[in-house]
């Protein structure tokens, strides 16, 4: 079986798609687009070190994926069910939930990477 490199690249463009379908339309999305932002030139200002980049950098795609992936449950359920139903807003209840708790944990991660930097 041979790689198929247009079929991946058209998988890519779809992608690429789907994110700009978010960006600039969800208000989370590009409040923590502009964090991300803040913390890359604050990483520079600092010159955090190369795991603490590693770090940050995982921390940006699990908090950018998630909000991505809420987005998608979001108008998902607004497709299936376009009045309102309690159950529908418990789900995306949850999917908010999960990315408050990735962006938590990114939060604290960033103070443990900029504290000691701050203080010295």
């Amino acid at each position: 079986m041979r790689y198929d490199y247009k079929k991946q690249l058209k998988s890519f463009r779809f992608a690429w798609k789907g994110i700009r379908a978010c960006v600039g339309k969800e208000q989370n999305l590009d409040f923590h687009l502009l964090v991300m932002v803040l913390v890359i030139i604050a990483g520079m200002y600092f010159h955090i070190t190369r795991t603490e980049w590693m770090v940050a950098v995982l921390c940006f795609g699990l908090v950018i994926g998630a909000e991505l992936f809420n987005c998608a449950i979001e108008r998902l359920a607004d497709i299936a069910h376009p009045e309102w139903d309690e159950r529908v807003g418990k789900v995306k209840d949850i999917a908010a939930g999960a990315v408050l708790a990735t962006a938590i944990a990114a939060a604290v991660v960033g103070l443990i990477i900029f504290v000691p930097y701050l203080i010295s």
